[in-house]
């Protein structure tokens, strides 16, 4: 797809480059426009040499026709994205005022407009900024949301510009044609729990979050709202998720019962301890001449409690499990998922040591009730696509029993 990016006068244009580039990654081309202000920081040819196009740089420029090009572009591009885009563009885009090329675009253009703010923390928050975003808001502007942090003026605020990635990816997700997870809400746990012997040691495991977090991160990208419950875990969480943080398998286990009735799909990727000690001390455990024994309690089956709660009902949101073994792997998996009772279980052998735990990549066997499928070692983002690619007809067959279910009960 074509798509127009605007940048205009501010230190965060840098990060436009990245974002030509991560945009190409996904097979989009890209045409830049840049305002006067904005060549003061980089140069048009920089984005010559990336988008292999010639750079709007004016209103007026010569050659025939070249008073409407903006008429054509309009016509032309697939979506307009504006980063950075400072207070004076919104302010001009909210005011229908077209007094360059980009803002003139913008009013002749009816494909979707994606801004990525960026401004002093003192702007961000004056009154009328906030007005004229929430007014561009209401007409169907999407925005990505600016960062936190130090800003080039030397204050400390809200008002950087969101980093390329996050960019990106909202661009992709409006670009994306509407899926079974469109609107659908999704829940999705990650990481490891931590259950405390004292205040210094705990139990644990190695999981680093990073394969629970690629799936909230996919499921977003194919517009759904996504709650993601993390136990401890120093990856970064995907944008654009409600994120809850957890520690043990206790509040692990609170916080998925009080979401799920709300969800569509509820996705079990958290490695959630199945034992934790029976008594917590209060201060640290002091070494003694003695061995020590710990004794353990076992912790509440979040996923198998999910499973029965649905079967006692009859309904409920499409179950996904996984499964870390070091043996007899796929057999033990399709037991979990016949006992848990739920649609579909993600099998891996984290014995192997370059998929499972803590690394950046996976190997699978997705195991359904007439599935048996094994996937090659990738990366944990592409085992995502895959695992959703499998949880969409899921959903749409539960949307079909939904509304039968819905016609039933008016009759």
């Amino acid at each position: 797809m074509l798509i127009a990016l605007g940048v205009t006068g501010g230190v965060g244009a840098y990060k436009a480059v990245e974002v030509a580039r991560g945009l190409q990654k996904h097979g989009h081309d890209i045409v830049a426009i840049m305002t006067a202000s904005a060549t003061q920081f980089v140069g048009p040819l920089t984005f010559e040499a990336i988008t292999r196009r010639r750079v709007i740089t004016g209103q007026f420029e010569t050659g025939a026709n070249a008073d409407i090009e903006h008429i054509a572009l309009a016509s032309s591009i697939d979506l307009l994205l504006i980063a950075p885009a400072t207070a004076n563009v919104i302010g001009k885009m909210a005011h229908g005022i077209a007094d360059d090329f980009l803002t003139t675009l913008y009013t002749a253009t009816r494909t979707p407009v994606v801004l990525a703010p960026a401004m002093n923390s003192q702007m961000f928050s004056h009154p009328a900024i906030a007005e004229n975003m929430r007014t561009l808001e209401r007409r169907g502007v999407r925005f990505v949301e600016s960062g936190e942090g130090y800003l080039a003026c030397g204050w400390i605020g809200k008002g950087r510009l969101a980093e390329p990635e996050a960019i990106v990816a909202t661009v992709v997700a409006v670009l994306r044609p509407a899926t079974a997870l469109t609107g659908r809400r999704v829940l999705v746990t990650a990481g490891p729990t931590y259950e405390d012997l004292d205040p210094v040691r705990y139990l644990g495991n190695r999981s680093s979050g990073r394969m629970g977090f690629a799936v909230a991160e996919e499921a977003a990208r194919r517009g759904a709202a996504v709650t993601l419950i993390s136990g401890p875990t120093s990856v970064t969480p995907p944008a654009r998720c409600e994120v809850v943080r957890v520690r043990t398998a206790v509040e692990m286990h609170a916080e998925v019962m009080a979401r799920a009735d709300a969800a569509d799909a509820v996705v079990m990727a958290a490695a959630v301890a199945d034992y934790r000690p029976s008594v917590r001390a209060d201060q640290k455990i002091s070494k003694g001449s003695e061995d020590l024994t710990i004794q353990l309690t076992r912790n509440p089956d979040v996923l198998a409690e999910l499973g029965a709660r649905r079967a006692t009902r009859g309904h409920g949101p499409v179950l996904v499990g996984f499964a870390a073994e070091t043996e007899q792997v796929v057999a033990r998996a399709r037991a979990k998922r016949e006992h848990k009772q739920v649609d579909l279980i993600v099998a891996n052998d984290v014995s192997r040591g370059d998929a499972g735990f803590d690394v950046e990549t996976n190997a699978v066997t997705l195991v359904g009730a007439t599935l048996t499928e094994e996937l090659p070692l990738q990366s944990k983002s592409r085992v995502a696509e895959a695992i959703l690619d499998r949880v969409e007809p899921l959903l749409a067959a539960r949307a079909v029993r939904v509304q039968a279910r819905r016609r039933t009960s008016r009759r």
